[in-house]
């Protein structure tokens, strides 16, 4: 992996791949996983790419500092920092101000260790494509050596290995916290190995914020006394599919330990995808602005000013005295909350008193169970997979009258409120309340209301705002007695506030839905008069269709040159047709001349043709594209306009992918596209065509915006039962 001819060679092959991601090194190497086949292998080490850049943001290495990440694994971190060094250092005309002893003094700063050694080869061709000439990572146990334990860095970035290996770790006796576990030790390595004013970021599960064990108290002593400035809660899901485990991140910071008596709490909801195993993109996103409000904190905390005024919308800064009362240095920040007993004016009950909790069925595991099965049977995935989860119908099992006779299932009623206990899910927070009788599985507990007491609708919206994290004792695999659930205490209102509280929550959701429905089935139809000329894409005088290229990376110059390039990140999923007036990555004057790329002259139509085939969008700047796309120029003004034609387009998704081919991955040629034919009526039809497409639009944005205004008004109605504005525990 280090031979330079080797790797030169196969960066020559990797040019005519693209994946889309906006990073061609990081393609490059994502291809040389999947030709080893050692992407499943690898996977569990990896951290998804936008968390690993939200959290070099934050701690913002400089290009004079040493930057260390002690359990690198295929080193997303380090060449994050690089990158961010590169992008923070440039003049106002984008132009890179690095001198060569700079990024000279910059590779020599970068180092990396990780016991394994195949991690270790897969973290130097890494580097090595990310233009690194001689990268420094080395096989090391971290937790057991003491051949660098005197090495220190002013930066530490890292996501090191939440499990351990079966009777602990062994690691020698010069860590400060003695303990067998890994998640543990790795954080006692960091904070000891900060330089004076150092800074890190570092991925821990759960366990280290709240765990009662003794290790784990006295890391988080440690670091509250003399360490940490911010924890940052992240979902549950974030690094699926390959593990569901809850997790922060602790910023470290030893300047603003010394100088703060407080510490920052920032909770991110999304993170710009689900948290299914697929880990599709949404629209909902929190990074961009805690990144932002955080880092402004932080650097009123660095030079000593009121943090108070730092205005953490969505966070809490908590004194570390109050952190410290109990001795326990719990860093959840729902502790640290006022309760919200002291404001509500209902009396609090445990959910017990209302309700009986029992456990589901044990799953029918023979197909004959299932032969003819016509009963519901709820697992979940069902659960999960709901998108409106109250009075939810439709199980993707179906058990017939042979299962529950012989194995003799409880069958519960309608208006059963579904609570996953066991598994993955139930860090989801997926709640569901169910529309007809069925049959559960043992992983989900049954919350059967008594409905002289407490209204099952009532309840399932006030449980939709407990966070099972709080309730957890596991954060490995989580796993929640009845006795947890039965014990939660909820506000316990007279029955006909309780009404009222439901007939205001259903008619939020009625309108939610009604708007949700709304954004996702609409698509922009154009409806095609017979006469109307059909025109092909190649048209000459008419249309002229350009692809695009990719300059090499294995060339830095070629790179960040200010000229706009557009990948498949540029063209969101949701986007019916993307107005793109700027691109996540550009390359330069010498890397657009060097490649097969071209300029497009604005007000082009830009079409995905590889891989994910047909996302469309009009370029409002001239810009050059990569491979994956076809591009249609309007060349006769006179005779078409770009909002119409990518209107026109929009219809032929199905055709492209049907005549896309390919073994890997398929693409549509020039040729065959260039061949497509689109409708094309006079002007002045076309610019109607636009302005009824237009007016739906902006419906279906109001819709959207009225969907977030109507989930917002949930929380404020549930919060207000709870005695707080979002309800309790997030």
């Amino acid at each position: 992996y280090r031979d330079p001819e080797t790797l030169t060679a196969f960066l020559k092959v990797i040019d005519q791949f693209d994946y889309d991601t906006g990073d061609p090194q990081g393609d490059a190497f994502e291809y040389l996983l999947q030709v080893m086949g050692a992407q499943g292998d690898a996977g569990q080490f990896r951290t998804p790419r936008h968390v690993i850049d939200f959290i070099v943001r934050i701690v913002d290495p400089q290009k004079h500092e040493t930057i260390l990440d002690p359990a690198c694994g295929t080193a997303g971190f380090l060449i994050s920092a690089y990158n961010h060094i590169g992008k923070a250092n440039v003049d106002e005309r984008g132009i890179n101000t690095l001198s060569p002893d700079d990024v000279k003094r910059m590779f020599a700063n970068i180092t990396g260790y990780d016991i394994s050694p195949d991690m270790v080869r897969l973290s130097l061709a890494n580097m090595y494509l990310h233009g690194f000439p001689d990268p420094h990572v080395y096989e090391y146990d971290t937790l057991t050596s003491e051949d660098r334990w005197n090495e220190r860095a002013n930066v530490i970035l890292a996501n090191p290995p939440f499990m351990s290996p079966k009777g602990g770790i062994r690691p020698h006796n010069r860590f400060g916290v003695q303990s067998k576990r890994s998640e543990v030790l790795f954080v006692d390595y960091i904070a000891e190995h900060l330089t004076p004013g150092g800074r890190a970021g570092v991925i821990v599960p759960e366990g280290v914020i709240f765990q009662s064990q003794n290790a784990y108290k006295q890391l988080r002593k440690m670091l509250v006394d003399d360490y940490l400035a911010a924890v940052i809660s992240l979902p549950a899901g974030v690094f699926n599919p390959y593990s569901g485990v809850k997790t922060s991140i602790l910023i470290l910071d030893t300047a603003i330990a010394r100088k703060s008596d407080s510490i920052a709490f920032c909770k991110v909801e999304n993170d710009g995808y689900d948290l299914g195993a697929q880990r599709r993109p949404i629209d909902a996103n929190d990074l961009p602005n805690v990144q932002r409000e955080l880092s402004a904190y932080l650097r009123a905390a660095r030079a000593g000013e009121p943090t108070d005024a730092a205005s953490l919308s969505s966070s809490l800064i908590v004194d570390k005295q109050r952190i410290a009362a109990d001795g326990e240095y719990n860093l959840s920040a729902e502790r640290y909350r006022e309760s919200a007993r002291m404001d509500a004016s209902f009396p609090y009950v445990p959910l017990g008193q209302v309700a009986r909790v029992a456990s589901g069925n044990p799953a029918p595991q023979d197909d004959h169970y299932f032969d003819g099965g016509e009963l519901p049977f709820i697992r979940t995935s069902d659960v999960g997979a709901v998108h409106r989860s109250d009075n939810f119908i439709g199980s993707a099992d179906k058990v017939n009258q042979t299962a529950v006779d012989e194995l003799r299932l409880r069958l519960f009623p309608t208006g059963t409120i579904l609570f996953p206990k066991s598994g993955a899910s139930t860090f989801l927070n997926h709640r569901v309340h169910i529309g007809e009788p069925a049959y559960v599985s043992s992983h989900l507990a049954c919350i059967v209301c008594d409905e002289e007491k407490a209204l099952s609708k009532y309840v399932y919206y006030l449980l939709c705002h407990v966070d099972a994290r709080q309730i957890t004792p596991d954060q490995a695999y989580p796993s929640l007695k009845l006795s947890r659930i039965e014990n939660i205490e909820i506000p316990l209102p007279p029955l006909d506030v309780q009404r009222e509280i439901v007939e205001e929550v259903e008619g939020y959701q009625r309108v939610i839905d009604g708007a949700r429905a709304v954004v996702e089935n609409w698509r922009p139809r154009v409806w095609v008069d017979p006469s109307w000329e059909m025109v092909e894409l190649g048209e000459k005088g008419v249309f002229r269709v350009v692809s695009g290229g990719t300059p090499k990376s294995s060339v830095p110059e070629f790179w960040d040159g200010g000229v706009p390039w557009i990948t498949l990140v540029d063209l969101p999923p949701d986007d019916i047709i993307t107005e793109i007036t700027a691109t996540e990555r550009t390359i330069s004057e010498e890397g657009l001349q060097s490649s097969s790329a071209v300029m497009i002259p604005a007000n082009s139509v830009v079409v995905s043709s590889r891989a994910t085939i047909g996302r469309i969008g009009i370029n409002r700047v001239a810009l050059a594209t990569n491979q994956g796309f076809k591009n249609v120029v309007i060349e006769d003004r006179t005779r078409a306009i770009p909002e119409y034609v990518a209107l026109a387009l929009t219809r032929l998704t199905s055709t492209m992918e049907a005549q896309a081919s390919g073994s890997t991955y398929k693409e549509i040629i020039k040729s065959r596209f260039a061949r497509l034919k689109i409708p094309m009526p006079p002007l002045d039809v076309q610019r109607a065509v636009v302005e009824e497409i237009d007016a739906e639009r902006a419906m279906v944005s109001a819709n959207r915006e009225l969907a977030a205004r109507m989930e917002g008004r949930v929380r404020e109605a549930v919060g207000r039962v709870w005695g707080d504005d979002g309800g309790v525990n997030g």
